[in-house]
């Protein structure tokens, strides 16, 4: 039977890359001469650095677009509060991966309602869908697609 699955995954490299870029073009701006602003990539999350909430949200406006030329959704970015403490300004944007339970259920849900014919079983992190028919499989990643669900979603293991 075919059947594919539905992740949210983000490319770290790109994601790095990125990063690289955006500490890049913040050293040679002007309006960050001698502020020590930066931007540092953790596990799951980037810290800004800078003086000023004003540097961190410039910050944010060269990361975001770097972001999407390399293929990076915005919508996986969850940001914090910034924190402000002894003259430094700081703020954590988590990266969200992995379609959590709400989510799985949500997917499962909208198929079901959608009366396609396809099942769909929550595995971890990630949804599979099995069906009879191509057309029908590629039925629900058109409806998945159009769906606005708050995550970005990737379409992977495609099999007949």
């Amino acid at each position: 039977m075919p059947s594919f699955d539905i992740v949210s995954e983000i490319d770290k490299h790109e994601l790095a890359n990125a990063v690289d870029q955006t500490n890049r073009e913040v050293d040679n701006r002007f309006d960050f001469k001698g502020s020590e602003a930066r931007v540092e990539q953790e596990d799951a999350a980037l810290l800004l650095h800078a003086q000023s909430d004003f540097q961190i949200k410039q910050m944010r406006e060269i990361l975001y677009p770097r972001m999407a030329k390399r293929g990076i959704d915005i919508k996986c970015l969850e940001e914090e509060d910034i924190e402000t403490a002894n003259m430094r300004c700081r703020q954590r944007v988590k990266v969200r991966q992995g379609i959590d339970k709400e989510l799985a259920k949500e997917i499962v849900k909208r198929l079901k309602d959608s009366k396609i014919k396809v099942q769909a079983a929550v595995q971890g992190e990630q949804v599979r869908v099995t069906g009879k028919k191509r057309d029908d499989l590629q039925e629900a990643i058109a409806l998945l697609r159009g769906a606005d669900l708050g995550m970005p979603l990737q379409f992977n293991n495609f099999r007949d």
